[in-house]
């Protein structure tokens, strides 16, 4: 029997945060059959996706991101244009390409908060799985009808 494979890219700032989503990935999609990514941030993400998509490897492909306001940047343009970018990358290659981008509007960099978001991409990790495990299942069973 032959398992998907799944990529999983995630944006390296505010990595004790963001690497939370790769956990949770896991916790439902076995790290064998998980190829990760690193990127330096969020807006990088859109044409890897697209570039890993383009090689047929991968079921899906997942992206994480914490977006956060630093005071010199629009960060809502930012989370903006990666969303959008993700979007297309999945309907250019017509491979699912799944957001676990998040951008809070009132972040702090404070223990109580990373400890939420750190929680909170836990179980965004998950959903992105379940979502990644719905597609597939999906699409085999149409093309498998065609």
């Amino acid at each position: 029997m032959t398992h998907t494979r799944y990529a999983f890219i995630k944006a390296n700032w505010h990595s004790d945060i963001v690497d939370r989503a790769l956990d949770g990935f896991q916790q439902l999609i076995p790290a064998e059959q998980v190829d990760v990514f690193d990127v330096p941030g969020a807006f990088e993400m859109p044409l890897l996706a697209r570039d890993l998509a383009q090689t047929g490897r991968y079921g899906a492909v997942a992206c994480a991101a914490f977006v956060v306001d630093g005071g010199i940047y629009r960060h809502d343009f930012v989370a903006q244009a990666v969303v959008d970018g993700l979007m297309r990358a999945g309907l250019d290659t017509g491979i699912p390409v799944l957001s676990v981008s998040l951008t809070p509007h009132q972040y702090q960099e404070t223990e109580h908060h990373n400890a939420i978001y750190r929680a909170h991409f836990i179980e965004k990790g998950r959903e992105a799985a379940q979502a990644a495990l719905k597609i597939t299942k999906t699409r085999d069973s149409l093309s498998r009808a065609a």
